[in-house]
């Protein structure tokens, strides 16, 4: 489990294709990671599977997070948002993020606003239901609030408006982005397990 607020802005220095994944080498900057330790990757939860004292690591994804997430795009040299697992006596400044991508959004737009920047995203078909204005949301593992939620079009997909703070402007990779680029997006597990619950129930017909 995670919090969604960026520890590190770490740099891929090595990828590898492995049977069924990938392969991803790091420099978290994390001198004390663990084998089997889970990090969130760009908001994947990843398991370390060989480190280094001087921080770098390595972690395998699988071909479902290669799917689901930004990850297959990722070439030596790009950055990453890093995230350590929260410990039961960490402050949950963020909100509660799995580490479980639903899916990868398109960027948009990006505008400055004062000091802050304002961005528009695209988001999968399917995640609407999850999303309401003021809620909270995980953009490549960074714990935002939507501030503007859009209707879908004929396809299914929608628009979401997003106010990015200088600090998280400064501390992630959001600010190395540019429109047309893909994120990876985690909705509230809250609202997912409250519609999952709400399935079963129908409003009764009057006749």
């Amino acid at each position: 489990m995670f919090s969604g607020i960026i520890e590190r802005v770490g740099r891929v220095s090595g990828v590898a294709s492995v049977e069924s994944g990938r392969q991803l080498t790091i420099g978290t900057g994390y001198s004390d990671l663990s084998l089997g330790e889970s990090v969130a990757v760009n908001g994947a939860c990843l398991t370390v599977t060989r480190c280094e004292p001087a921080g770098e690591a390595t972690f395998f994804v699988s071909a479902e997070t290669l799917d689901r997430s930004n990850l297959g795009r990722l070439e030596p040299g790009g950055w990453v948002n890093l995230e350590r697992s929260v410990t039961l006596a960490t402050r949950l400044s963020g909100h509660l993020v799995q580490g479980h991508v639903d899916g990868k959004a398109r960027l948009c737009a990006i505008e400055r606003d004062g000091e802050a920047r304002r961005i528009a995203l695209e988001l999968p078909k399917g995640l609407r239901s999850f999303c309401v204005e003021k809620g909270s949301i995980a953009v490549n593992g960074v714990s935002l609030t939507l501030n503007v939620v859009g209707e879908p079009d004929s396809s299914g997909r929608f628009t979401v408006g997003i106010m990015l703070i200088p600090h998280s402007w400064a501390h992630t990779n959001l600010s190395r982005c540019t429109p047309g680029d893909e994120l990876n997006v985690e909705v509230d597990v809250i609202a997912k397990y409250v519609e999952q619950l709400c399935r079963g129930y129908s409003t009764p017909s009057s006749g």
